[in-house]
């Protein structure tokens, strides 16, 4: 039988395949074959490269520093006769403080007035801590039981401007601060009884009121030229 068989013959290859040189299966991976990944990376950097660069925002400066760089620093050079631009007393730096005597019971109330300090001062407070120990008040050592913040430059001169112009004539029954409250080397201190006079606060949701301790420290030698300076800076002195 396998006399009788007739062999099969074989398909010939396809004359396009044979002048190639080549297979076919190798021809048809010519076809689809990808564009190369640097051909990719050029496209990008020439997107990247088209993109212009966005240009920074200008800073505002505080208002109240523009006011004393142009108008109070002459005025009161003039008052006092001072030779000297660098004899004019100035403002160094301006300290809030929160004691949260509720602190003892609750270390969330210290974080919630934390968090409040924040949003007035513009600045991440610090949490201060007891230095000893008071059997009396249920008072450990290093327990939090406050926090304080100290403002410096534009976000002094920033908090400066919504306590003078915001906060103290929402005070209720305010009449002035008392031009009394200086400590003989040109820090004045004042205190308040409710945080939420400032616009900061959303008083729907505080749940707690506390009440705030602010220094404000000069340059000042004397109480004379720190209420003066404070003075120009419309301070609503008590007449």
């Amino acid at each position: 039988m396998a006399d009788t068989e007739e062999k099969k013959p074989k398909k010939a290859p396809k004359p396009g395949a044979e002048a190639a040189g080549q297979p076919e299966k190798v021809a048809k991976a010519e076809k689809g074959d990808k564009p190369p990944k640097a051909a990719k990376a050029d496209t990008a950097a020439e997107g990247k490269a088209k993109r212009e660069p966005r240009a920074p925002e200008p800073k505002v400066p505080a208002r109240l520093k523009v006011e004393f760089d142009e108008q109070i620093r002459g005025r009161l050079a003039e008052q006092f006769g001072y030779k000297n631009r660098f004899q004019i007393p100035t403002l160094d730096k301006v300290v809030i403080n929160m004691g949260i005597g509720e602190g003892v019971a609750d270390r969330k109330k210290v974080d919630a007035a934390a968090a409040d300090l924040a949003r007035i001062s513009g600045q991440k407070p610090v949490v201060t801590k007891s230095r000893k120990s008071i059997a009396t008040y249920k008072l450990r050592d290093g327990q939090a039981i406050g926090c304080k913040v100290t403002l410096r430059k534009a976000r002094m001169y920033e908090f400066l401007d919504r306590l003078i112009n915001i906060a103290l004539p929402r005070v209720r029954d305010f009449r002035g601060l008392n031009p009394k409250s200086f400590d003989g080397r040109g820090n004045f201190s004042l205190g308040i009884k409710e945080h939420i006079v400032f616009p900061e606060i959303d008083y729907d949701k505080t749940a707690d009121v506390w009440g705030m301790d602010i220094t404000v420290c000069t340059t000042a030698r004397t109480d004379d030229e720190a209420r003066a300076l404070l003075t120009a800076f419309n301070f609503p002195f008590r007449q």
